[in-house]
């Protein structure tokens, strides 16, 4: 696991020890980041169930202005950590453990890119995105939310404030991107 571009270039990144995780793959986080393309650069990026931080130290490398990774487990939070030193990107980092449900029934906060990649074939990614739809604000305007899922978990869910524009399936990876309603 590297990071592909940006200041942090090639430099590798730890795993977190044992199987609670599951990592995006390298094909799909290179087809992520095709897709979001400069619009990354300047952006303020939520990590949710951020296992490695693989994806938002992606995120910052390439010019994001600030991520924040949500994780509960201890060992991915040291995980985190590490792989933010190493990179060099921990400045513009804030690390919070907490439980992502129960975060995002806070006061929102709007970001550019919200991330979701929960583990799998729990339901949680539908939770979430639900979380996301009922209080919208945790969106900028033009802000995506992306989830990573395997496609067999996929299913449409019922939203008031936010559809899918775009999905995309990589192997046992599929991303689906959502945004606000168009009024």
């Amino acid at each position: 696991m590297r990071v592909i571009a940006g200041s942090a270039r090639g430099r590798r990144l730890q795993s977190v020890p044992g199987t609670g995780t599951r990592p995006i793959t390298n094909r799909a986080k290179s087809a992520l980041f095709s897709i979001l393309g400069n619009l990354v650069v300047g952006s303020k990026f939520l990590d949710l169930y951020a296992g490695t931080g693989q994806v938002g130290i992606e995120a910052l490398s390439r010019g994001g202005n600030r991520a924040v990774f949500v994780e509960q487990s201890s060992a991915a939070l040291r995980t985190i950590w590490s792989n933010l030193r190493h990179t060099q990107l921990d400045e513009r980092a804030v690390v919070e453990r907490a439980d992502v449900l129960k975060y995002l029934v806070h006061p929102p906060q709007a970001f550019d890119f919200v991330y979701i990649a929960p583990p799998q074939y729990r339901g949680i990614w539908h939770q979430t995105l639900g979380l996301l739809d009922r209080e919208p604000g945790w969106l900028e305007d033009d802000g995506w939310a992306i989830v990573q899922i395997h496609p067999r978990e996929f299913e449409d869910i019922p939203m008031q404030h936010l559809e899918m524009f775009d999905q995309r399936r990589y192997g046992s990876v599929m991303l689906c991107f959502y945004g606000r309603r168009s009024v």
